[in-house]
């Protein structure tokens, strides 16, 4: 049997979270071509470190593999654009951004975050390392180096007179296979009195609404505050506040800064959480061994309501291609042959398959054209939008469904 040691203080790994068995990288959408050749499938087993508590997968893919053709846009959703502008708003406030400081975000993606502070005349920089992502992102007049970020490509941007008075991280802490050096990097490139913000899905939230599809290769950890507190301290960076956040599902945005940094007093938010989290039980081992059974609870409910509606003649299609959706599909074991289409907005998706399930993709019209009785949301943390969105199925008589935290026919 194979010993996994964790990632963060090199314990040996012996609970399992939850295994998910073999599955497709999520965001590794199919040509039509690609559906006649073999498709390569990698474990997904998760495991918690019964010493610091971080959760993680055991297998890791490579990171060169995931993103040298990423197809996740952050620019296609507008909630989450407002999201984002909101915040731009809100840390020009808090770090008194001008002409004169500078703000470099983690994994900038197509520019959807920088861009606000570039409007305003902030300096920005973006580190990306997806190219086709990242021209996006150039192609707005942001300055876009792309590389993963380490302690060592901070230390040489940091020669090079990159030091920011803001970074940001949003979503991809959880991404990178070598936390500390990520940690590390943060700490070589921020300002004496920088801040830093880093958003990430909270594990209190997957844990309390069964969110088991946000769980695939590209991220590699789960995380909680306390665990990451932890790790900042052990890299000389303290988190000074933090704000809980309906994105994905249940975010944490952390507030950072270099330890011994008077001008920034400790909130009580902090103990706030840590104390939520520790009445919820993630520093005891034993609650991480219950997952498993809200996982499968969760499949064969759905499992039965997609057997009992395609036999009654219902025709069913699904919203979106997130990665999330693609882990629920395999782990389901759900093929093209029950859930006959999916619908996109990005453009970069439509005319491929989901990974694992071969599920064809295509633009929205094909709702309205074939006018199925259910939609599947597969991006359930924008249900109200989509709904929304698609309110017109109505018409038909047409119902929506997601299937986490629990089924919902709506």
């Amino acid at each position: 049997m194979t010993i996994f040691n964790c990632r963060s203080c090199d314990a040996p790994l012996s609970t399992t979270f939850v295994n998910l068995y073999s599955s497709p990288l999520a965001n590794s959408l199919l040509s039509q071509e690609q559906l006649c050749k073999p498709e390569a499938h990698y474990p997904l087993h998760v495991m918690v470190c019964s010493q610091c508590y971080l959760v993680q997968v055991t297998e890791k893919s490579s990171p060169e593999d995931i993103f040298k053709d990423y197809l996740y846009f952050s620019s296609y959703s507008p909630s989450w654009l407002a999201h984002c502008k909101k915040y731009a708003q809100e840390m020009m406030d808090l770090c008194a951004l001008d002409n004169t400081k500078k703000v470099v975000e983690i994994a900038c993606n197509d520019g959807y975050l920088l861009q606000y502070f570039k409007e305003e005349g902030i300096p920005v920089l973006g580190i990306e390392p997806a190219e086709n992502v990242a021209l996006v992102a150039k192609e707005k007049g942001i300055d876009v180096f792309t590389d993963f970020f380490s302690d060592e490509t901070a230390s040489l941007w940091a020669q090079q007179g990159h030091q920011a008075d803001l970074i940001a991280a949003k979503n991809v802490l959880a991404h990178v296979p070598h936390i500390n050096s990520f940690v590390q990097g943060i700490k070589i490139l921020l300002k004496p009195e920088g801040i830093v913000t880093i958003e990430f899905p909270h594990l209190l939230k997957l844990f309390q609404e069964g969110q088991f599809d946000t769980i695939y290769h590209e991220h590699f950890f789960y995380l909680s505050l306390n665990v990451v507190r932890n790790i900042f301290k052990a890299h000389g960076l303290s988190i000074f506040d933090v704000k809980e956040l309906p994105t994905h599902g249940g975010s944490l945005r952390i507030y950072g800064c270099h330890e011994g940094n008077r001008a920034r007093e400790i909130s009580e938010n902090v103990q706030d959480i840590i104390k939520k989290e520790n009445d919820f039980g993630l520093t005891n081992i034993d609650t991480y061994k219950n997952f498993p059974d809200v996982v499968k609870k969760i499949k064969t409910d759905f499992l039965s309501f997609l057997v009992d509606e395609v036999q009654k003649g219902k025709t069913i299609m699904a919203y979106g291609a997130p990665a999330k959706g693609n882990t629920f599909l395999n782990y389901c074991g759900v093929k093209a042959d029950f859930i006959g289409a999916t619908v996109d907005k990005n453009p970069h998706k439509q005319n491929k398959f989901l990974p694992g399930s071969y599920i064809p993709i295509f633009d929205e019209e094909y709702i309205k054209k074939n006018q199925p009785h259910y939609v599947l949301i597969l991006p359930w943390n924008l249900k109200k939008e989509i709904a929304e969105q698609l309110a017109y199925i109505r018409e038909w008589g047409g119902k929506f469904v997601t299937a986490i935290p629990t089924l919902e026919v709506f």
